[in-house]
C-alpha cells in the first residue's frame, strides 16, 4: 500500500503519475534540437514503458537517454527504478547515486531512492531521504514522501516515528486515503481501536471495500469486541476476494499479521 513514489524532471515543468510509492513523468519537450531534448523524450518514452511494466524496453530507452545527455538526472533516477524492479540493487544504488550527485536536491529522485532503501531492508536509512524530499517547498508531493517514511518506519516497528511521519503526511494531504488508511493500522497495532476506527472511518467506500480495507475493518471489529460486524466482514471478505493475501490471512486466524 505504500506506495508507495517523484519528479523526475527538471527544468520545464512536468506532470506525472504515481506508480506505487514513487512518481514518474507524463510529458516531456516536443523538440529534438539538442541533447537534453533528446534525452528528456527518451526518459518519457521509458516511463511510459516502466508505468506499462514494459521493463526490457523501459531499460533500453533509459539507457539511450543517458548514452544522448549524461547529465540528465532523471534519465538516471529512472534507471534505478527500472532497475530496482528488476532486483538488480547494486545498479539500482548506482543509478540514483549519479542522479543525485547531478541534482543532490531533486526531491523526486530524493523520494525515489529513499523507497528505494526502504525497499531494501534500509528502512532508518531511508526516513533522511524522504524527509529532504519534503522539506523542498517547489515539491508537489511531500504528501507522499513523509507518508512512504511512515510506512518505512512501520515496517521496524518504530511506531512514535511513523506517527510524526503519517500525521504530517496528512498536514500535507488531509484528503490521501492512503496516509489515513496507514494511521488506522499504526491505531490498531498500538492497540488503540477507536483511534483506529476513526481513521478508517474517513476512508472512502471504494478504500474501506478493496481486501486491505475489508481486512483492516474486520480487525477493528475484532479489537472492538464487534462480533457481528467482525463476521460481516469476513464473509464479504471471502467472498469477494477468496484468493487474497488478506482472505489466506483470514483463514489462518493471523489477525496480529
Amino acid at each position: 500500500m505504500a506506495a508507495l513514489l517523484a519528479l523526475l524532471a527538471v527544468g520545464c515543468k512536468t506532470v506525472t503519475t504515481t506508480v506505487g510509492g514513487v512518481e514518474v513523468p507524463a510529458n516531456a519537450g516536443k523538440s529534438e534540437a539538442d541533447p537534453r531534448k533528446r534525452a528528456e523524450i527518451r526518459t518519457e518514452l521509458a516511463s511510459n514503458y516502466y508505468r506499462e511494466g514494459r521493463l526490457a524496453i523501459a531499460l533500453e530507452e533509459a539507457q539511450r537517454a543517458v548514452q544522448v545527455d549524461s547529465r540528465y538526472a532523471p534519465a538516471h533516477g529512472l534507471l534505478g527504478l527500472i532497475y530496482m524492479d528488476l532486483g538488480d540493487r547494486r545498479e539500482a544504488e548506482a543509478s540514483f547515486g549519479r542522479a543525485l550527485r547531478l541534482e543532490p536536491d531533486n526531491s523526486g529522485i530524493l523520494n525515489n531512492f529513499g523507497w528505494f532503501l526502504c525497499q531494501s531492508g534500509r528502512e532508518r536509512e531511508s526516513v533522511e531521504y524522504f524527509q529532504r524530499a519534503a522539506a523542498n517547498r517547489l515539491y508537489e508531493t511531500p504528501g507522499l514522501a513523509m507518508r512512504n517514511a511512515g510506512v518505512c518506519l512501520l515496517r521496524v516497528n518504530d511506531l512514535d516515528g511513523a506517527e510524526r511521519a503519517l500525521r504530517r503526511a496528512l498536514e500535507f494531504d488531509a484528503t490521501d486515503p492512503m496516509t489515513k488508511f496507514e494511521l488506522a493500522r499504526l491505531y490498531l497495532r498500538r492497540n488503540q481501536p477507536d483511534r483506529a476506527g476513526f481513521y478508517y472511518g474517513l476512508l472512502d467506500p471504494a478504500s474501506r471495500a478493496s481486501a486491505p480495507g475489508l481486512w483492516l475493518g474486520l480487525r477493528i471489529a475484532r479489537a472492538n469486541g464487534d462480533l457481528r460486524r467482525e463476521r460481516e466482514l469476513a464473509s464479504e471478505l471471502n467472498e469477494r476476494f477468496p484468493t487474497s493475501a488478506e482472505a489466506s490471512a483470514l483463514r489462518r486466524g493471523a489477525f496480529d499479521e
